[in-house]
């Protein structure tokens, strides 16, 4: 591996790194060694963005070239490894658009805002706040062309969503991670759903509780965006080999929201024992 023409990274197998991609960043993000090299884990890692920067890109594309476009929040950035690979690989070359990451470890917030500066990304903004508070914040855009969330823990990522739905993103991309919530609700009621019906046995052993509650989760995650205006896509980020948080939502916002999508969500809220989360995690959806 060399990183000749200014630092722009060259490899033998074109299937690791992208032309033009900078070696600098990937070396700064420990993607790369200093001397250059991918390792196992790092392979992966760059496989996994890579792949969603495909997704990602084509929904870009759609959007009108104009300097202010697109403007894309990045919840649970983490160190930002997402938002540095979009701006270097899209928004960069085209000299258009604002990366915004939103993180709740200063630490994280501060090194992302260093590297940005030193490597010119001037178009990259990090904030220290949690995606709840994102939502009420003024230092991002009353309205968004994206919200990103890439492993956003438990309900960090249902925070991204309302973010969404508040600045009216025209997409979400989002690919969720250790959902807790719901299968602690399926926990607390599991007794009485045992004694009320038989589908309570599909959680009745700890094991099941958990891959269920996260499957449960994320079928209500899709039918709330689409009660609320959007066209969803469920598929997988890359092979299971690689990563077994692999559920990739896609989210395009087309208008009217889906009464059909809204009942069957209160229906599965019912029927799983979880009304209480009809206010705290879905309070946007239109009247039954």
């Amino acid at each position: 591996m060399e990183a000749p023409d200014g630092g722009r990274a060259v490899s033998k197998d074109k299937d690791d790194i992208r032309p033009g991609q900078s070696a600098e960043l990937l070396k700064e993000l420990h993607i790369l060694t200093r001397e250059g090299k991918l390792n196992q884990d790092s392979r992966r890692k760059l496989k996994q963005v890579y792949h969603l920067h495909q997704f990602i890109e084509k929904l870009l594309l759609e959007l009108p070239a104009a300097p202010e476009h697109p403007s894309i929040v990045d919840h649970g950035a983490g160190k930002s490894y997402l938002g540095f690979i979009l701006y270097d690989l899209f928004l960069k070359p085209r000299g258009v658009g604002q990366v915004y990451g939103v993180e709740t470890r200063p630490e994280l917030v501060e090194r992302s805002r260093q590297l940005a500066a030193r490597l010119g990304f001037d178009r990259m903004s990090f904030l220290h706040l949690s995606a709840a508070d994102a939502v009420r914040s003024d230092s991002l855009p009353a309205e968004v062309d994206m919200v990103t969330a890439l492993h956003a823990c438990d309900t960090a990522t249902d925070d991204a969503i309302e973010f969404g739905l508040a600045r009216r993103a025209r997409f979400m991309v989002l690919v969720p991670c250790c959902q807790a919530e719901v299968a602690a609700c399926l926990r607390q009621s599991k007794a009485l759903q045992l004694s009320r019906t038989p589908l309570a046995e599909l959680w009745r052993h700890p094991l099941h509780t958990r891959e269920l509650g996260s499957q449960v989760t994320n079928v209500l995650r899709c039918l709330y965006l689409e009660a609320c205006g959007y066209q969803v896509t469920v598929t997988e980020l890359v092979g299971w080999e690689h990563s077994l948080k692999n559920e990739l939502i896609l989210a395009r916002r087309v208008g009217h929201g889906k009464r059909s999508a809204a009942e069957r969500l209160r229906q599965l809220l019912s029927e799983f024992g979880l009304d209480a989360l009809a206010s705290s995690r879905f309070s946007r959806l239109p009247p039954a």
